[in-house]
C-alpha cells in the first residue's frame, strides 16, 4: 500500500466477471474491515497527485472541440426535432458530464494499457458490488489480450464453467454485440445482470475451426476458496481458487491437515485460479521459504523506489517435503507470484501449462466521489530480477495434450503428470 492512495492489495486485475475482481480482491478491495484500512483517503484529497493543468499542456483543442460539439452536434437516429424537443437544464447537464467522462476514458486508454481504466459511476458501482462478495453473472474473469476480449478462467462450479467456457476463450460477440475495441468495463455492463436471465458469447477456441455460441444463465456467484483431498497413493492436494483477505488463514488450515497425515509430498493446485491479494501470495510463500527470502519485487521503474516483499520465515517444512504446483492459462497474477517464486528457489516443481502472464500492479484512486482511477504503477520481479512477463511462466514440466482433446477435457492430463512425476521420485 502507499500511503492514503487506495492501493489496491491486489495483485492482478483483471475485471471478473461475476464480478468478482480480480480479487475480491484484485484487481480489487477486501471484504474485511482490515482491508479497508488501506484505502483510506483518495491521493488527491491527500494532496499528492496534482490536478492543476499543466503548464506544458495547451488544452485549448479539446475546449475546441467542446463547443463545436454544442453548437452543431445533432443526433442523427433522434425521433424528436427542435421544435419538439425538450432538453431540459438537467439533462444537458447529464450530458456534459458524460463528455467530462468520455474525454477521461480515451486519455487513459490512450495509455494502451488494458488494466488502467477509468471507472465511471456505473462501472465503479459495478466495481463496488463485486468487492462486497454478493453478485450476480455469469462467474469468470476476462481481461483484454492481444486487443481481443479473453477468457482468464472461469470460476469452477459457476454457470461459466458449467457451460463449457474455458480458459483463453476469446469472445467476439457479447448478445451480439460486437467486442471489437471493447473495453472490459462496457465487456463487464454487457455480461452481468439478474439471476436467471441469459447471456449468450460467441466465441474463437483455439483448435476449433467454427464459431461457438454459448448461453450462459446468470446466478448468484458464490466464490470457492479451497479444497484438499487426501488420495491413497500418499500425495496431499490443496486445491486454491484465489487469493481473497481470508486465503491465508484457510491455507494454513490446509497446510496443518496435510501435516496430521504425515505425507511427504504435496500438490497445489493453481489451474484457474485468477490472483487476488499480493498479500495473500506472500503469506502462503512464507510456509514454504526461509525468513527474509525475496517473494516478489513492485518494480517501480524511474517512478519511484522499488518495494520488496519477503518471507515472514515459517518455513514449516524440511528437505523431505516434495512440492509440486500445477499451472495453466488460467493461472495468474497471485498465482504467478507464488508459483514463481517457489520454482525460482527451487522449492517447488512446476507442471502444466504456461501461465496467463499478469505482471503487473495496479493502484486505485478516487477521482470523484463516485468514480475512480484503476492505474498501473509497477511491475512484479521474481528473486533474481525475473520479471512475469506478458507470456506467462513457464512449467518445469510442460503437458502436452492430445490433438483430438483440449485442456479442461474430463480426464486431467496434468494431474496424472504431477502424481506421475511425484510416484517415481
Amino acid at each position: 500500500m502507499v500511503g492514503t492512495s487506495l492501493r489496491s492489495v491486489f495483485t492482478g486485475v483483471l475485471i471478473i466477471i461475476i464480478t468478482f475482481v480480480v480479487g475480491v480482491f484484485v484487481g480489487g478491495k477486501g471484504v474485511l474491515a482490515e482491508q479497508f484500512n488501506h484505502y483510506g483517503l483518495s491521493a488527491f484529497a491527500a494532496g499528492s497527485v496534482a490536478s492543476t493543468q499543466p503548464d506544458t499542456i495547451d488544452l485549448s483543442p479539446v475546449w475546441r472541440v467542446w463547443n463545436i460539439l454544442d453548437e452543431r452536434f445533432i443526433d442523427a437516429y433522434a425521433t424528436t426535432t427542435p421544435q419538439t424537443a425538450t432538453t431540459t437544464e438537467k439533462k444537458q447537464s447529464e450530458k456534459d458530464q458524460e463528455k467530462v467522462w468520455g474525454m477521461i476514458s480515451g486519455l487513459v486508454e490512450s495509455m494502451g494499457d488494458p488494466y488502467t481504466v477509468f471507472l465511471p459511476p456505473t462501472q465503479a458501482e459495478i466495481f463496488n458490488d463485486d468487492i462486497s462478495g454478493s453478485f450476480e453473472g455469469v462467474g469468470m474473469e476476462i481481461a483484454i489480450r492481444d486487443r481481443v476480449l479473453t477468457v482468464v478462467s472461469p470460476l469452477k462450479g459457476t454457470p461459466a464453467f458449467n457451460s463449457g467456457i474455458k480458459s483463453s476463450d476469446r469472445i467476439i460477440e457479447i448478445d451480439g454485440e460486437s467486442t471489437k475495441d471493447m473495453g472490459i468495463n462496457a465487456a463487464v455492463s454487457l455480461i452481468r445482470g439478474e439471476k436467471g436471465t441469459d447471456v449468450v458469447f460467441s466465441i474463437i477456441r483455439e483448435g476449433e475451426s467454427d464459431v461457438l455460441t454459448i448461453s450462459v444463465t446468470r446466478d448468484t456467484i458464490e466464490i470457492p476458496t479451497i479444497e484438499t483431498q487426501k488420495r491413497a497413493d500418499g500425495i496431499f492436494v490443496i486445491e486454491l481458487y484465489n487469493f481473497s483477505a481470508k486465503s491465508p488463514e484457510l491455507f494454513r488450515s490446509a497446510l496443518k491437515e496435510f501435516a496430521a497425515t504425515n505425507y511427504k509430498k504435496l500438490i497445489i493446485d493453481l489451474r484457474g485460479n485468477p490472483g487476488g491479494y499480493l498479500d495473500a501470495a506472500v503469506d502462503m510463500a512464507s510456509w514454504f521459504l526461509p525468513s527474509g527470502k525475496i517473494v516478489v519485487t513492485e518494480d517501480y521503474g524511474s517512478n519511484g523506489e522499488n518495494k520488496i516483499h519477503r518471507s515472514r520465515g515459517y518455513d514449516a517444512f524440511n528437505d523431505d517435503l516434495e512440492l509440486v504446483i500445477l499451472i495453466d492459462g488460467g493461472s495468474a497474477s497471485a498465482s504467478e507470484i507464488l508459483g514463481g517464486a517457489l520454482q525460482e528457489y527451487g522449492v517447488a516443481t512446476l507442471v502444466g501449462t504456461r501461465s496467463f502472464g499478469k505482471g503487473s500492479v495496479q493502484e486505485l484512486v478516487d477521482i470523484t466521489p463516485e468514480t475512480s482511477l484503476k492505474v498501473t504503477i509497477a511491475r512484479w520481479l521474481l528473486k533474481g530480477d525475473v520479471f512475469i512477463t506478458q507470456e506467462g511462466i513457464e512449467p518445469d514440466i510442460v503437458v502436452e495434450f492430445p490433438e483430438e482433446e483440449q485442456e479442461g477435457t474430463e480426464r486431467d492430463y496434468i494431474m496424472e503428470k504431477a502424481v506421475e512425476y511425484l510416484n517415481t521420485k
